[in-house]
């Protein structure tokens, strides 16, 4: 495909290649609108992780970040696991890596850990964990987690922090966090709410504490729909990527959405999920590459408290 490949065209030609493949598109809330518009799915992380395991395609093309496709890869061992950009990482993935966290435990054996991964890790650092999580279920995960040994939260130390308050369990957190998510200020969000005294205001727990004591609502991004929609206010101030207005004003059109503000920025996108576009989507269906290839080992591993969370979840 080259670049001078009009949008209409290459929607076209990326419909007619999933349906040669035999291909399913997942697409996350953070992903540019083109992608979500085309997508099979589009959801939060939980959501995509039970269409991964449920898909009867061939060929799951995962747009979103590598972490998410190596995800579907681990429960999906015999399907062709493709994405976009596999450069497209995750600044919590970066925060904690399997080494890191491999001597952080070794050190600490004597406290026999329960390690509770946030989803936003890569296979190693899953295989080395009891159960994984996302915003979406670590209140459950976090409650159905055994009271006779010490939790571990990690990479996000903000998301951990909010599921310690809302569940009352002590744990310790990793030194992670969401490079896009701490951008938002307790003063960027002043602002915008000094300007629409009436809004209601959504945020998303990887976000401080400061900013998510001006919240209404602090929940995952799927939850966030369903806020916007039934929330009496006419204003939302939406504090989260700026991708997830997309699919909101898609589902909830009579809303208006303001996208949080950063003191840096009018709204907050993230450089990794912006990566990928319609052209490397098409890319990757026509070539089957760039895949995923997960160290037998590893995924066996990192499946199991995938499948732990899974069941905990339904």
């Amino acid at each position: 495909m080259t670049a001078t490949a009009t949008s209409t065209g290459i929607r076209e030609d990326i419909l007619r290649l999933k349906k040669e493949r035999n291909a399913v598109i997942l697409a996350h809330n953070y992903q540019i609108p083109e992608i979500q518009d085309i997508a099979d799915y589009v959801g939060d992380s939980l959501g995509l992780a039970f269409r991964a395991q449920e898909t009867d395609a061939n060929v799951i093309a995962f747009c979103g970040v590598h972490f998410m496709a190596e995800t579907a890869k681990i429960v999906n061992p015999e399907k062709t696991v493709i994405l976009p950009d596999a450069d497209a990482g995750c600044s919590l993935e970066q925060s904690c890596s399997a080494e890191d966290l491999k001597a952080f435990l070794d050190e600490n054996k004597e406290k026999n850990y329960y390690v509770i991964t946030y989803i936003n890790s890569s296979a190693a650092v899953k295989a080395l964990s009891d159960v994984i999580c996302t915003s979406g279920n670590a209140v459950k995960i976090v409650e159905a987690a055994p009271k006779d040994r010490p939790i571990l939260f990690a990479p996000d130390q903000n998301l951990g922090a909010w599921v310690s308050q809302q569940t009352g369990r002590d744990m310790d957190f990793w030194n992670g966090s969401c490079y896009i998510h701490v951008e938002f200020t307790r003063e960027s969000i002043q602002r915008i709410k000094d300007e629409y005294p009436d809004a209601a205001v959504v945020a998303h727990p990887e976000c401080t504490t400061a900013v998510r004591l001006l919240a209404d609502e602090v929940c995952s991004t799927e939850k966030m729909v369903d806020f916007c929609r039934n929330t009496d206010a006419q204003n939302i101030i939406v504090v989260t990527e700026a991708g997830m207005l997309h699919r909101i004003q898609k589902e909830v059109p009579e809303k208006n959405l303001i996208a949080g503000p950063t003191d840096r920025c009018a709204c907050a996108e993230c450089r990794f999920m912006k990566m990928n576009t319609l052209e490397k989507l098409y890319n990757c269906l026509r070539d089957l590459s760039p895949s995923v290839t997960l160290d037998q080992e590893f995924r066996e591993a990192a499946k199991k408290p995938i499948m732990r969370m899974l069941e905990l979840s339904k």
